[in-house]
């Protein structure tokens, strides 16, 4: 089945549209008996296909992306067109792959994520969460994004890193560019894709990219020559090791999808715990009884990643569907939260919901997030800081939201306390 004229899930201006008109274009495709076919949108300089099947459902998101023989994630995840060589350079990570290559990248950079690394961080995530609220109140409240919401998850991958401070706001920079590189605020392509302005967006986006992994990639040389038994020593030396290449690609991936999802978590958390008052009174009246399935809660109603693609590899049967080999499909994690027939009540924010089996992290299987555990600690610490140090604080007006298909990002949100 083909995609319906008033759902352009391909087109950018879709993207646009306000978020609860986009939800229920996706109810609609809920509904659908079997997945729909989605053209592609045609980008000049970048090698496009035919289309994606839109995986929609909980369960079809679920089991694809438990069976990665079949759902692929090679040649690439986050891109609809199959990355060109020039930038999968760059953004070639270990979620564009598939076992064994990824198996043994996962299991290199997990090491940044063992329980002994993320308890040696819980002092220092509060201490960086007590300094960026303490500048903001020094600066008085402008834009929540700006000032707090992206700063700390920045600054922490930057220091598990070993990024000196003098870099972090650059590294938010460049991070911006890659995931807002259909935002014209960031690359000024937006909805137009002319040669002219896809040329310019790719140049912002190929310098963004190199400049990243050309920091990280020198830092990884450093420690090569020094060790200094921190994160990146352990990442560049000993039997199992990164080469410049992969550190660069991991530290691209890290700062992007950690600090992104993170940043938008603690956004949305905000703007809406100030829409339902009732669910932020329950929440303060027990926080540290509440928190962890808050989070949760923020992280699936939000939902930060919007989609990742996977290629068949061969002729298979999925819930009634049959693919071919070398077919598309995209899991749209930003509907899978919301299906009826897996949530109960799903347009409702209920901090309480229990159980809570969204996929904001991806789906289960090889590339669940490794930094999911770290990134609901940071929302706790930071909503702990704020709530305590502000008590007052609130989202004002509306967000302003990136334009894009595949973060579901907010740009800038006013606030007062």
């Amino acid at each position: 089945m083909t995609l319906s004229a008033d759902v352009e899930l391909s087109q950018i201006p879709f993207w646009g549209l306000p978020q609860a008109e986009r939800m229920a274009a996706f109810r609609r495709l809920r509904q659908v008996d079997r997945p729909v076919f989605v053209p592609e949108q045609v980008v000049p300089f970048i090698k496009g296909g035919p289309g994606y099947y839109a995986l929609v459902r909980h369960a079809d998101v679920t089991e694809a992306s438990r069976n990665a023989a079949v759902f692929s994630s090679e040649p690439c995840s986050n891109s609809i067109p199959d990355m060109p060589r020039w930038l999968a350079v760059y953004f070639g990570s270990m979620i564009n792959m598939d076992d064994p290559r990824h198996a043994r990248l996962r299991r290199i950079v997990s090491r940044a994520f063992t329980p002994r690394i993320l308890s040696k961080m819980e002092e220092d995530l509060a201490t960086a969460a007590a300094e960026i609220v303490d500048q903001a109140i020094k600066e008085g409240p402008g834009d929540f994004v700006a000032q707090i919401a992206a700063r700390l998850p920045v600054r922490v991958i930057c220091d598990m890193m070993g990024i000196p401070p003098k870099f972090h706001d650059m590294v938010l920079r460049r991070t911006n560019v890659i995931l807002g590189n259909t935002d014209p605020e960031y690359t000024g392509l937006g909805v137009d894709f002319s040669r002219v302005n896809v040329a310019r967006g790719l140049a912002k986006l190929l310098h963004a990219g190199f400049s990243l992994n050309r920091l990280a990639a020198r830092l990884g040389d450093e420690r090569r020559r020094n060790p200094t038994g921190d994160l990146v020593s352990l990442l560049v030396n000993g039997d199992e090791r990164l080469t410049s290449q992969e550190l660069g690609s991991f530290f691209i991936l890290l700062v992007v999808a950690g600090s992104e999802t993170t940043r938008n978590a603690i956004a949305y958390g905000l703007k809406l715990l100030t829409d339902h008052p009732d669910q932020r009174e329950l929440l303060l009246s027990d926080f540290d009884g509440r928190v962890t399935k808050a989070c949760d809660e923020i992280i699936r109603y939000s939902t930060p990643v919007i989609q990742f693609r996977r290629t068949v590899t061969q002729d298979h049967e999925m819930n009634g569907m049959q693919y071919r080999k070398g077919d598309k499909v995209l899991l749209f994690y930003n509907s899978a939260n919301r299906d009826e027939a897996v949530f109960t009540d799903p347009d409702a924010f209920d901090i309480t919901r229990d159980p809570n089996p969204h996929v904001g992290f991806g789906g289960p299987g090889p590339h669940y997030c490794l930094g999911a555990h770290l990134a609901r600690r940071e929302m706790t610490v930071m909503f702990r800081e704020l709530f305590t140090r502000l008590p007052g604080i609130r989202a004002v007006g509306e967000p302003d939201f990136l334009l894009s298909n595949f973060i579901n990002g907010v740009k800038h949100l006013k606030y007062a306390y």
